[in-house]
């Protein structure tokens, strides 16, 4: 699959008063396919997930969002407006569960692209609040290269 997107994500991290944010650009690929767009990267070692592939599942009318991550760490968070999923997270250290629950969803996608953000709560499972996390996506098609000129 071309890498021919530039992606870029902001998250940040609500938790206990503070606030905690990390910025990546990275290129990835971008696809529409059967009511979902689909937005799929490689984790770099500055992520601490180097080897895995990511990628994000968002429906159309912006009622879910899925991030799965393949490879040595994987993972899936179902981000569903209106229902509390019950998530498995690879860390380094082992595997957790957790509760996932949908703040908003807001889907401006498009055919070439666009931006897609959404907020999550995550809990512990037995309901113990761990955090809120804000997901902020641009997705912009590189330019074209430019051909070879034949002389």
């Amino acid at each position: 699959m071309e890498e021919n997107y530039l992606i870029t994500i902001k998250g940040t991290m609500e938790q206990d008063g503070r606030s905690e944010s990390v910025e990546l650009m990275t290129h990835g690929s971008f696809l529409q396919r059967d009511g979902n767009f689909y937005i799929i990267y490689k984790e770099t070692e500055a992520t601490g997930y180097d080897g895995c592939t990511t990628t994000v599942k968002i429906s159309e009318d912006a009622r879910r969002v899925a991030m799965m991550r393949y490879g040595k760490a994987q993972s899936q968070l179902v981000i569903e407006k209106g229902t509390r999923h019950l998530c498995h997270y690879e860390t380094g250290y082992g595997a957790v569960s957790l509760g996932v629950a949908a703040d908003e969803i807001e889907n401006e996608l498009g055919r070439d692209g666009g931006r897609v953000k959404f907020s999550y709560t995550l809990d512990s499972g037995s309901e113990d609040f761990i955090s809120r996390n804000l997901v902020d996506i641009h997705v912009t098609p590189l330019p074209e290269p430019e051909p070879d000129s034949v002389s």
